[in-house]
Order: C-alpha cells, then sequence, then structure tokens
C-alpha cells in the first residue's frame, strides 16, 4: 500500500494596503491638533524670542517656563481623565490651595525642618486631594449631580475653608527639606527635581490613559456611558475612581506648589482651572468626553506657560494672558465641534449608501 502525500503549494502572500502619497502623509501630518498646538506654541515662541532675544531667548528663561508649567502638568493630568469621562471639574485650584494650606500647617505645627516632617506634610497634602476627588466622584455618580455644579460647590467649599484655617493670610514657613529638595533642588547640575516629579506623573498618565485596561474605560465612558454599562463597564466605580485619581493629583499640586514658590499662595490660583481646562482641549481631548491625551495636554499646557512668560517680559499686561487663554478656548472647542460634526455626517453617510446597497439586492 503506497501512500502518496500531495502538497499543494499556493502562494499566498497578503495583499499589501496601498502606500499613502507623500502628499496624504503631509495632509494628515497638517490635520493633526497636537501637531497645530505645537506649531503655534513654536510661533509664540518665535515671536518672543524675536521682541526679546536678549531676555526671553535664555536657557534660564526657558528653565523658568518650564518650572511654571510643571505645576499645572500635574493637575492637567487629573483634569485630562475627567475631561475624557465628559466631565468637568472645577475645583482643581481651591483642592490645590486647601491641599497646601493643611499640608503647611500640619508641617508647622510638627516643627522641624527634616524630610521626615516633609514626608507627613506629602501624605496629607495627597490625602486631602483624595478626598475631595471622592467627594464629587461619590455626588457626580451615585447623587447624579451633575460635575459642573457639584465642582463649582466643592470649589467654594475648599477655597472657603482654605481661608477660614488662615485668615486670608499665606502660610509661609515650609521645612527646608521639602522646599529645598523639592522646590529647588536639581539633579545633574541643571535639571530641576520639581519638573523631573511632574514628567514621570505625565509619563505614567498618559500610559494609563493610552494603553490600559482603566484608560479604555474611561474613553467607553466619555464615548456613550449607556454603552458602557451594557458592555460591563461599572461606570459609578469607574468615575469615582477617576474624579479620586485627580484629586489625589491636585493634592501633589498642592504641595509642589507650596515647595516652589514657599508658601501657600491662598490668592494665587484664580487662572488655574482656566489655564489646565484650556490645555487640555486645545491638546485634543474632547469636551464632549471620549477623547483624551495627555501628551496633547502637556504641548498645551506651554500655551499659558510661554504666553504669561513673554508678556511680563515684553511688558505686556499679564491680565492679557487671561483674555488670549480664554479666546484660544473657545476657538479649540469650536473646531472639536466641528470635528465631531464631520465625523457624524461621515458616518451618517456610509449607513445610507449600506442601506441603499441592501435596498438594490432587496435584503431590505
Amino acid at each position: 500500500m503506497t501512500t502518496t502525500n500531495t502538497h499543494t503549494s499556493t502562494n499566498i502572500s497578503p495583499q499589501r494596503p496601498s502606500g499613502l502619497s507623500v502628499g496624504e502623509i503631509i495632509t494628515h501630518i497638517l490635520a493633526n491638533q497636537r501637531f497645530q498646538i505645537a506649531t503655534v506654541l513654536f510661533v509664540l515662541i518665535a515671536a518672543f524670542s524675536i521682541a526679546r532675544p536678549e531676555s526671553f531667548a535664555q536657557l534660564a528663561n526657558f528653565r523658568q517656563i518650564i518650572l511654571n508649567a510643571s505645576v499645572l502638568g500635574v493637575i492637567g493630568v487629573g483634569m485630562t481623565f475627567v475631561i475624557t469621562t465628559s466631565g468637568i471639574d472645577l475645583s482643581a485650584g481651591a483642592v490645590l490651595v486647601f491641599s497646601s494650606v493643611v499640608s503647611a500647617i500640619v508641617m508647622r505645627d510638627l516643627g522641624g525642618q527634616g524630610w521626615d516632617v516633609g514626608l507627613i506634610g506629602i501624605v496629607v497634602a495627597i490625602a486631602c486631594g483624595l478626598g475631595w476627588g471622592i467627594v464629587n466622584g461619590v455626588l457626580i455618580a451615585y447623587a447624579k449631580v451633575p460635575p459642573l455644579i457639584v465642582t463649582l460647590g466643592t470649589m467654594g467649599m475648599a477655597l472657603g475653608t482654605a481661608l477660614i484655617m488662615t485668615d486670608g493670610v499665606d502660610i509661609r514657613e515650609v521645612p527646608d527639606a521639602v522646599a529645598v529638595g523639592i522646590g529647588y533642588g536639581n539633579i545633574f547640575g541643571h535639571v530641576p527635581i520639581l519638573s523631573v516629579i511632574s514628567l514621570i506623573i505625565c509619563a505614567v498618565g498618559g500610559t494609563v490613559l493610552a494603553y490600559t485596561r482603566f484608560g479604555r474605560h474611561v474613553k467607553a465612558i466619555g464615548s456613550n456611558e449607556l454603552a458602557a454599562r451594557r458592555v460591563g463597564v461599572k461606570v459609578n466605580r469607574q468615575l469615582v475612581k477617576v474624579y479620586a485619581v485627580a484629586g489625589g493629583l491636585y493634592g501633589c499640586a498642592g504641595i509642589l506648589s507650596l515647595s516652589y514658590f514657599g508658601t501657600t499662595a491662598v490668592g494665587g490660583n484664580n487662572t488655574t482651572v482656566l489655564d489646565v481646562v484650556a490645555a487640555v482641549v486645545i491638546g485634543g481631548t474632547s469636551l464632549f468626553g471620549g477623547v483624551g491625551s495627555v501628551l496633547g495636554t502637556v504641548i498645551g499646557l506651554f500655551i499659558p506657560a510661554v504666553l504669561q512668560n513673554g508678556f511680563i517680559i515684553t511688558g505686556v499686561p499679564p491680565f492679557w494672558q487671561q483674555v488670549a487663554v480664554g479666546g484660544v478656548l473657545i476657538v479649540a472647542v469650536y473646531f472639536d465641534q466641528a470635528r465631531r460634526a464631520a465625523a457624524t455626517r461621515g458616518s451618517s453617510d456610509e449607513k445610507w449608501k449600506i442601506l441603499k446597497l441592501l435596498l438594490k439586492s432587496g435584503r431590505a
């Protein structure tokens, strides 16, 4: 009995998708919002550098801009998560102030200038922010109070409580370990520790949002909360986690601000929420939820930082920064709406085409 093995050789080679032309690649890059905002940032830097090359276009000044953006960067990570869920958090600046005030009071009462006191202050600041975040999350997720109203209320409560505890007077007693080790410390000679901490938090936050299950659930809730519930996402629990993480990051920003400025800066965070929300939306996170990018937020954060620094150097009243940032925020939301409308029209057109084909084939 002879067994014949027949091998059928079939040359199966997957068809390579047609490559994009150079023009299409360039068009795609130009249409990317992060590329657009990076271009705006470079234009601002170039304009201020040309206007005041002897003062703006200096390494020491760029280092100062990075330091100023570092605290906002930590807040921006938390705000990116919140806005991606289609929420908003107006309490960020107030929670930062509250956390720094409570931390400063605890460290002052404990006395001492070492890391033993400093570490307690750090834990207290983060715990305070975490507590306010949990309050926000529970009220939004379980009590079904709109995020705008909840965070507007907690903003007033946190800031008012901080003013009551300090009688409106800033606390300036900061342990040397915190002020020198974090606020003015450097690694490799010139790299600020404050900025390194902010960079690490941004990198971790960006990774979590882009590549983890937690991040996918955040985007799913922002895209369609009802659909997220139907596929098994525990929406209420997830929202509490998101606002808790955001609050913890605001508390972390509070201790970073305290260590850098050496004061609680009770009245110095009036534009924090405007700057951070503007940076998040400008950086590509949709104010309507479902789309978020920590990298875009980081790029967007340098817009207000550069504007503030450039206005001061060129002699323009810094109040114009609020006007400029507010205008950019409105424009960014307008284009976000336009993109969503175009995507919706494209989806509707595809559905109509499919329906027409089914009608012609007699299947509908």
